[in-house]
């Protein structure tokens, strides 16, 4: 499957979209990038760096943002149309989130989400 980096980053902002606004309104100190792909060695769709809301404390402050990174080509590679992408990248992008928020893979995978 092929789609340019500018529709893809598209895909992400409609699966931004479809994010309850109370949850974003939550999201603190984070952003989401996409990256053509996953460093070396790994096979990721997406990644969750940083400090889960649930793990932050009094002593957190001044620190880089978090980093949702989405990756286009590992999505693209397991996709055989654009209905498969939309939904791929709407799932990877719930499925990163829902790390900044504490939740982890076992846990989303009870929930349907892994």
């Amino acid at each position: 499957m092929e789609m340019t980096r500018e529709r893809f980053e598209e895909l992400v902002g409609d699966a931004l979209d479809e994010v309850p606004e109370e949850l974003l309104a939550l999201m603190s100190n984070v952003v989401i990038l996409v990256e053509d792909d996953p460093p070396p060695g790994e096979d990721l769709l997406g990644l969750y760096e940083g400090h889960a809301l649930t793990e932050r404390g009094w002593d957190y402050a001044g620190v880089l943002p978090d980093r949702i990174l989405i990756y286009r080509n590992p999505i693209l590679g397991i996709c055989d149309n654009d209905e498969d992408v939309v939904d791929e990248v709407a799932v990877t992008v719930v499925h990163e989130i829902a790390h900044h928020f504490g939740i982890d893979d076992a846990r989303l995978h009870e929930l349907g989400w892994g």
